[in-house]
């Protein structure tokens, strides 16, 4: 029954068990039970529970909790979550219990000693690169549930993610002026990432209209009312240590374009039509500009007329003009986003304002020649249309009639040269120009000139310099003057001055008696110091004086002695025996070297011709020998010292005898040669050797081997028994070297050895001083007929052999035993 009712309400009539369950309770309800027994006679009486019972499940330790998840690592700590278990066990959670385990530990140590009910802990004060791993326990009024699953094991560092960048904008935004945009977008990354933006590498900062935002994963450019100068390359950077990520966006902000720049120009004015031009907006508004709009206005009228809207060019035509009417001209240009404002004209009157050239001033004549002259004028007023040509003309003075020079247009220059003129002729030039309009009036006559070459004064001689001097003399040397005036130069006239002094003397009176390029100046003293000069002469007088660059003393000159080396002196020399050798070099030194010529620091050989001259030295060996090679060396000396030059001469010949002709290994029918090269290899290569033999029965030398590089051969098919001699020669591209021989003769027999020993001694006989032996033949004789056989007695236990006799046959009687 309920504790508040006082009925009492059946349950079962059927229990057999002594228990039961009891359904169809309130939660929350208080209940008292009474229970009685029943058998065949009747039921007992009852028994109730002393107190009433609340209804209510029952009361465990909560599930384990659920979702143990990391959620940061450093070096030193570690965060966790988790989420609350799904059954509490019939009571609200009283707290939860954090424990951790060292990683190579058996036990969990629990890690907070206080109450804990958030479900979020950072664990503090680890050890940087230790392993823990972590559960956790929910706790209720009965107690501690069961832990957690454990997290995998933990390393104590800090968490390292490179940047991530998620933008919501495109590479291109266009805006126009006035509205707004913004730049938004994601990113991540461990340690958390600086954010930055820039504006054309500049870094962007907040202002009135421009706001930045950045949240732990979130960023945001945005810009208010945006002006043309907003447009730009943003870039936003998300950077990191370990590492950093880019976003790029082109902002166009657009407007109508700025008015053209003008003034408007009028390149062309006529009664019924213009011409005029402009120049583009400096601001063109962020787009294209898609179209000029071209209007026109008479000035006594407030009414502006379209010419053209579709245009894109910066200069137009304005026509149907009324003549002598004044007219203005507007000018807009348009884009995609609009119409700029305009740019408005002078006043022009409608009128032809062009006509030809004025006539060029008088022209200059300059560079004439004997059949040339060039023609230089000045640019006239063009008449307002430009100048297309000009048309020069000429005459002979005494002559009436001008005569164009050229058919051929002259344009843009303002000179010409005149061709075919006539030598000796006088002649005037005039000019006019000519425009689209016509042609002007030609120009004043020049003044008359002379068709013939001009003479002028030559320029200095070049490089004068004194090349050699003796105790009373100098010798100068020049080279002729770069231009000679159009005139012949007749010669030089030579200056010297003593040094100290101011007069100039003349060598040579007249320029004549010095055509050539040298001159030797005479009578001066010894020891004196003295300068020259020299002048170039032709018809139109003398050049200026050119000056020997330095004072030059008057004394005999001293030079080194110098060595010029024919090819012949070269380092090393190669002759062929027989043929001539030749050495030779040019030699120079003041006063002139003593020569002497030396082979190996000795005197050279009787048999060469030295040839000494002024100016060189020659030696001449005719049939050389290879004894004529060696080094030679020239010596040159004078007083201002000396020099030697040295060449190896080789005198290629035949190779002289090998050495050392050696015969070994000797069989019946071969045996085996070795020599050494020869000391002397004739300057050449050896390139092979050639080996010879001979019977000594025969006369005849037969060759066995005529190609041989090495120094040895096998000398095969010998005939056995016979006695041979043997030769070799060495060979080199010059020829075959004289042979060496052996010294005796060898016999082809096959090499003797000592017989085996004979087979089967015993003895016939025994008396009692002799014994009669025999024996049987050995098995090999050694490679000879066996000649006898010793026989050797020794008494049993002396240690020494006694010699008997040799016998020849196959027994003997020793005696005398």
């Amino acid at each position: 029954r309920e504790s508040d009712h006082r009925a009492w309400t059946p349950v079962s009539y059927t229990v057999t068990r002594q228990n039961a369950t009891v359904q169809g309770l309130t939660e929350g309800k208080a209940y008292f039970f009474r229970i009685a027994a029943e058998n065949i006679i009747g039921m007992g009486p009852f028994t109730e529970t002393t107190k009433e019972i609340v209804i209510r499940d029952p009361i465990t330790v909560p599930d384990r909790p659920e979702d143990l998840e990391v959620k940061a690592v450093t070096k030193n700590s570690v965060t966790l979550t988790w989420n609350p278990p799904k059954y509490n066990g019939g009571s609200d959670i009283t707290m939860y219990v954090l424990e951790s385990r060292l990683i190579g530990k058996e036990k969990f140590h629990r890690v907070t000693k206080e109450k804990m009910l958030d479900r979020k802990y950072t664990v503090e004060g680890l050890k940087e690169g230790d392993t823990y791993e972590y559960r956790v326990s929910a706790c209720n009024i009965v107690g501690q549930g069961k832990p957690s699953f454990c997290t995998k094991p933990i390393t104590c560092k800090d968490e390292i993610a490179p940047p991530t960048l998620d933008l919501d904008f495109r590479d291109k935004l266009i805006v126009r002026v006035g509205e707004a945009f913004s730049l938004t977008g994601r990113y991540s990354g461990k340690p958390a990432p600086k954010v930055t933006w820039l504006k054309d590498d500049i870094v962007v900062k907040e202002n009135d209209r421009t706001k930045i935002k950045t949240t732990p994963t979130t960023l945001c450019l945005g810009v208010l009312k945006s002006v043309r100068e907003d447009s730009g390359k943003y870039c936003v950077t998300v950077e990191n240590s370990t590492g950093s990520r880019k976003g790029f966006c082109q902002v166009n902000v657009v407007d109508r374009p700025s008015p053209p720049v003008g003034p408007v120009i009028f390149d062309e004015v006529h009664k019924d039509h213009m011409v005029v031009s402009w120049k583009p907006p400096l601001d063109d508004g962020g787009s294209e500009i898609t179209n000029y709009i071209i209007e026109k206005k008479d000035t006594h009228r407030d009414l502006w007329m379209p010419v053209t809207s579709a245009t894109v060019k910066t200069t137009c035509k304005i026509p149907k003009l009324l003549e002598g009417k004044e007219y203005q001209i507007r000018i807009y240009a348009e884009n995609l986003y609009g119409i700029s404002d305009p740019l408005i004209s002078d006043e022009m009157k409608a009128k032809d304002r062009f006509r030809v050239p004025d006539a060029p001033e008088q022209p200059i004549i300059k560079d004439v020649t004997k059949d040339s002259a060039v023609v230089v004028w000045n640019k006239p007023y063009d008449g307002g249309k430009p100048i297309t040509n000009y048309i020069v003309e000429k005459k002979e003075t005494m002559a009436t009639r001008w005569v164009r020079v050229t058919k051929d247009p002259i344009f843009p220059s303002t000179q010409f040269k005149v061709p075919d003129l006539l030598e000796g002729c006088q002649y005037e030039f005039r000019v006019s120009a000519e425009n689209e309009i016509g042609v002007g009036d030609p120009s004043p006559p020049s003044k008359p000139i002379f068709a013939r070459d001009p003479i002028a004064k030559p320029s200095p001689p070049v490089n004068p310099e004194a090349v050699d001097k003796t105790k009373n003399s100098v010798d100068l040397s020049w080279q002729p003057p770069r231009h000679d005036g159009n005139g012949k130069i007749i010669g030089y006239l030579i200056e010297y001055q003593k040094v100290g002094d101011e007069e100039w003397k003349k060598a040579n009176l007249t320029a004549d008696s010095c055509p050539e390029t040298k001159y030797k100046v005479t009578g001066l003293t010894e020891g004196l110091t003295y300068k020259f000069r020299v002048k170039a002469v032709n018809a139109a007088g003398e050049s200026e004086p050119a000056y020997v660059p330095d004072p030059v003393e008057v004394k005999d000159r001293l030079e080194p002695p110098e060595l010029i080396l024919d090819a012949n002196m070269a380092r090393e020399q190669h002759v062929k025996a027989g043929d001539t050798l030749r050495l030779s070099a040019v030699i120079k030194g003041v006063p002139f070297p003593k020569v002497s010529w030396k082979k190996e620091d000795h005197e050279v050989s009787p048999k060469a011709d030295i040839e000494v001259t002024g100016v060189g030295s020659k030696l001449e060996i005719r049939n050389t020998v290879h004894e004529d090679g060696g080094t030679y060396s020239l010596t040159v000396e004078n007083p201002a010292g000396s020099k030697t030059v040295s060449v190896k001469v080789v005198v290629l010949d035949k190779p002289g005898p090998p050495r050392n002709l050696q015969v070994s290994e000797v069989r019946s029918d071969s045996c085996y040669l070795t020599w050494m090269e020869p000391e002397d290899d004739g300057g050449s290569v050896i390139t092979n050797y050639v080996v010879e033999r001979k019977d000594v029965a025969s006369a005849q030398w037969v060759a066995i081997s005529s190609s041989s590089k090495k120094r040895s051969h096998m000398a095969k098919y010998l005939m056995e028994g016979t006695q041979y001699l043997f030769r070799v020669a060495a060979e080199n591209q010059f020829g075959r070297g004289p042979y060496v021989e052996t010294l005796k003769p060898i016999k082809a027999i096959d090499p003797l050895h000592p017989p085996g020993p004979p087979k089967n001694l015993h003895h016939v006989d025994v008396d009692k001083t002799e014994v009669s032996l025999v024996w049987n033949r050995p098995d090999r004789d050694g490679g000879a007929e066996i000649t006898g056989y010793l026989v050797e007695y020794q008494e049993d236990g002396a240690d020494e052999w006694t010699k008997f006799q040799t016998v020849p046959m196959l027994d003997c009687v020793v005696t005398g035993l």
